[in-house]
């Protein structure tokens, strides 16, 4: 038996894996979802979204691939690691990514462009598609990539971008973007992702339980343990969540039934928390 079920939740609640169904709709989060909703629907072209390790940035994405899902006339595409070593191998990673078969023994670079453009122009404009490029780690990019991209905004109507680019990425993103002044000044969206407050890091934790089964009439988590935990991951959703995923595993361990301060501060003294 897994160690939730023992506690009488059906999920597992502090996976670190970006699930959608246990994304916490905190004040930042949902403002980031409103904005980057917003800007694709007027389809402006291209959205920053920064923050720190372990802001849920990733679990954003995910959020944000699931509400696009929903939408008859978004068609949505992700590329979760943009390493790519050169301009070429970007360009045919776009070209995977929107399901475009070419040929590289009659195609050149050249033709990789135009089929891009001509994607871009029969979706925006003949069938009327919005189309939704997500790239994730985005701080990973070299300014080739950046490039690449800032050439794909270039493609607009009289009244829309003809692509939806939204770029999320670790800090080291905006200083990389600001040094190609062409591609910042595109940006029509940029929004910080900041760690939670005390008391949303108690509504992250009685959410997520809860999402898992346990019930909202009981406790798991007493008010000391929960300073304690923002004490000592400073709001981080991803440190908060591995640090609950062990007082879980305590409870269990120890056969107790409420995460108290003492427990997360053993746990910390044990450096379980990295």
């Amino acid at each position: 038996m897994n160690y939730f079920e023992i506690l009488g939740m059906n999920r597992e609640p502090f996976s670190t894996s970006p699930d959608p169904h246990f994304f916490y709709d905190s004040p930042e989060h949902k403002a980031a979802l409103i904005r980057i909703l917003i800007e694709v629907r007027l389809k402006r072209g291209l959205s920053v979204i920064l923050g720190d390790v372990g802001t849920g940035k990733t679990t954003l994405c995910r959020k944000l691939l699931q509400l696009f899902k929903e939408r008859e006339n978004v068609e949505f595409y992700i590329i979760l690691d943009p390493t790519f070593k050169t301009e070429d191998l970007f360009i045919e990673a776009l070209i995977r990514t929107f399901g475009l078969n070419l040929d590289k023994e009659k195609s050149n670079i050249l033709d990789y462009k135009q089929e891009l453009k001509n994607f871009l122009f029969k979706k925006g404009v003949e069938q009327n598609k919005t189309v939704v490029l997500l790239i994730d780690e985005a701080q990973k990019m070299d300014a080739e990539s950046l490039e690449v991209l800032r050439m794909l905004l270039n493609y607009e109507t009289n009244d829309f971008k003809l692509l939806q680019l939204v770029l999320v990425g670790q800090m080291e993103l905006l200083p990389q973007i600001k040094d190609l002044r062409n591609f910042v000044d595109r940006i029509s969206l940029k929004y910080m992702l900041n760690p939670f407050d005390i008391q949303e890091v108690k509504s992250m934790i009685n959410f997520r339980i809860q999402k898992a089964g346990f019930p909202e009439t009981k406790e798991l988590f007493s008010d000391d343990a929960i300073e304690e935990i923002y004490k000592n991951t400073q709001g981080y959703p991803r440190r908060v969540s591995m640090l609950c995923h062990n007082a879980l595993r305590e409870l269990v361990i120890t056969d107790h039934t409420l995460v108290t301060k003492e427990i997360i501060q053993g746990l910390v003294s044990k450096e379980v928390l990295i």
